[in-house]
């Protein structure tokens, strides 16, 4: 196990530390300490090529410029919440409004553009860094002083963990995950039309044109394009003329209900690399997003940004929750502990 630190760049005279955790097998996650942006993860194919599997930037100044939200964790609130208002125990707390009139990820300045204090853990089996950061009472119109924590893990069997936790001094919303773009074809040599992706969801959340929940629950037996129960490419989604296919912007930006945690419930194949990721949660949900909205406008360490070039796989709480009774709560209590892991394991094909 190895791990290393060094300068990455500057936010407003501030140094930004870029985190590098190498297992024992070659695998590498790199991430800084700007947003906990994960940079690359390098993972061998199944001819044993070391290449990297997600969009990142080389610079602090593409991150400022281009990112939309390439590796970051997002919050205190990941997806949209309607009219960026909530109410919680008969008070009315505005947020931010950064997305046609509501609140996205967090608002202007969420927790994907701060910098967070770093400390690394190492052991004979894992290297972790510990992200932590304060996020005080009414910054973004959230209440409460929030204690966040992020904790990346490599282990030996190329599995990465990502863990948090938060505490607030007033009841507040929170709902955080980590925003990376998936490509296994390695060093974006493909797009991802072709990626094979296995849910385990019977449903999904229905959208409007903002792409913010209507409060209906589909099923995916209705709808074939939104079965990924065996197996499913992209590319079918995007090809289908379903209207939520379409409103989209011809792929995917909804949440799936998982039907089981941390059992595979998530598992993602290129057949050309033979690389799987598979993924496992203590998340009712996972967001699935085939970069429908990427602008063109500039390159990924020397590709041409564009649609389906990643895709994210956010495993999260309900987006908007807060306006709809029946979805699972994202309210954290004065004084509870908010804890949640997900874990990505990185293979090949046998």
């Amino acid at each position: 196990m190895k791990v290393s630190q060094e300068k990455f760049g500057e936010v407003n005279g501030q140094p930004v530390t870029s985190t590098t955790l190498v297992n024992n097998q070659g695998m590498e996650v790199v991430s800084i300490d700007y947003g906990c942006i994960i940079t690359k993860i390098t993972v061998p194919d199944e001819k044993g090529n070391m290449e990297n599997v997600v969009l990142g930037f080389d610079s602090m100044e593409e991150y400022k410029m281009h990112s939309p939200y390439f590796g970051a964790v997002v919050g205190r609130f990941a997806g949209r919440i309607k009219g960026g208002h909530f109410e919680l125990d008969g008070q009315t707390y505005q947020l931010e409004k950064n997305n046609n009139g509501n609140h996205l990820h967090g608002g202007l300045r969420g927790f994907d553009k701060v910098i967070w204090n770093s400390q690394v853990i190492t052991d004979e089996n894992a290297i972790s860094v510990v992200y932590s950061y304060l996020s005080g009472d009414g910054e973004e119109g959230y209440p409460g002083n929030l204690e966040m924590k992020v904790t990346y893990t490599l282990s030996h069997t190329n599995e990465f963990s990502i863990s948090y936790e938060a505490v607030s001094d007033k009841k507040t919303l929170i709902n955080v995950t980590n925003h990376s773009y998936f490509n296994l074809s390695g060093d974006l040599k493909r797009d991802i039309l072709d990626h094979e992706l296995t849910l385990k969801s019977e449903s999904f959340l229905e959208l409007d044109e903002e792409l913010i929940p209507t409060g209906e629950i589909l099923s995916v037996k209705d709808i074939p394009f939104f079965d990924f129960r065996e197996g499913r490419t992209i590319k079918s989604g995007v090809e289908s003329e379903h209207a939520q296919n379409i409103l989209a912007g011809k792929g995917y930006d909804h949440p799936f209900l998982l039907t089981e945690n941390e059992k595979k419930e998530i598992i993602l194949k290129d057949d050309e690399s033979g690389r799987v990721l598979t993924i496992e949660t203590d998340q009712p949900s996972v967001v699935l997003y085939t970069g429908t909205q990427m602008a063109s406008d500039f390159t990924i360490r020397g590709v041409q940004s564009r649609k389906y070039l990643g895709l994210c796989l956010e495993t999260q709480g309900l987006p908007d929750s807060i306006h709809h009774p029946h979805f699972p709560s994202s309210i954290l209590d004065k004084g509870e502990v908010y804890r949640s892991t997900t874990k990505y394991l990185f293979t090949v094909m046998e």
